[in-house]
């Protein structure tokens, strides 16, 4: 049975305080979690991978750091083995060329099929979709074209905080250039068991999930963690 996919806005993330990381690993339904992180989109940043080992040396799991640039020891196989996954923010399209060159797509679908727990936040929550809103290729927001589609439809981070993405992305959906999907704010996440959209949970009240259709945005229940 496919596990879970958290879908993160952004906000209030890499802390030992961050209430949206501690359910991520929750949802694995493990004692002590063997959680990879990937922060290709971020070119694998040093500073993002300290402040991950940080955030995650105090918590009830084991941290891995799986890193593509350079010289990578076996990715697919080390995030296969994994309960969970967890991705940082950067840019989605060079992160999903990268994954797919070296066979860490399918890896990550191996993972959510045998029930384990895929996360992220921006970038870590755009990936999982079919297509999304995205700042990949420039300054300008665009559609992605090409994630890796375990989700059906779009997605939209930082919901609240970005002034352009809450209009563009409405605009967009409404004239079909994406297909329907969700958005959330920073601080807020959209949990998936399999496809289906269980939840929608946040850290910080007033945060929010929300479905996107043709005829506009609808707020979602959202349970403050």
């Amino acid at each position: 049975m496919a596990g879970h996919i958290v879908a993160m806005g952004g906000g209030g993330v890499l802390s030992p305080a961050s209430k949206l990381e501690e359910h991520l690993l929750e949802l694995s339904g493990k004692p002590r979690p063997r959680i990879a992180f990937l922060p290709t989109a971020a070119a694998d940043s040093g500073e993002r991978i300290a402040l991950f080992l940080d955030a995650f040396r105090g918590r009830e799991c084991e941290p891995e750091v799986v890193t593509l640039f350079g010289m990578p020891e076996r990715p697919a196989e080390r995030i296969a083995a994994a309960d969970v996954v967890y991705v940082n923010g950067g840019n989605t399209a060079n992160a999903l060329a990268i994954w797919r060159v070296h066979g860490v797509d399918e890896a990550l679908r191996e993972v959510w099929r045998n029930g384990g727990v895929l996360g992220g936040w921006s970038a870590g929550g755009i990936c999982w979709f079919e297509d999304a809103l995205t700042d990949s290729f420039g300054p300008e927001l665009r559609p992605l074209g090409d994630g890796l589609g375990f989700l059906a439809g779009s997605f939209c981070p930082h919901f609240d905080v970005e002034p352009q993405r809450r209009p563009l992305f409405l605009d967009l959906v409404g004239q079909g250039l994406l297909p329907p999907g969700v958005a959330v704010d920073d601080d807020a996440a959209l949990v998936y068991e399999g496809t289906e959209l269980r939840e929608a949970v946040a850290q910080r009240p007033g945060a929010l999930g929300y479905r996107v259709g043709p005829a506009g945005e609808e707020p979602l229940e959202t349970r403050l963690l």
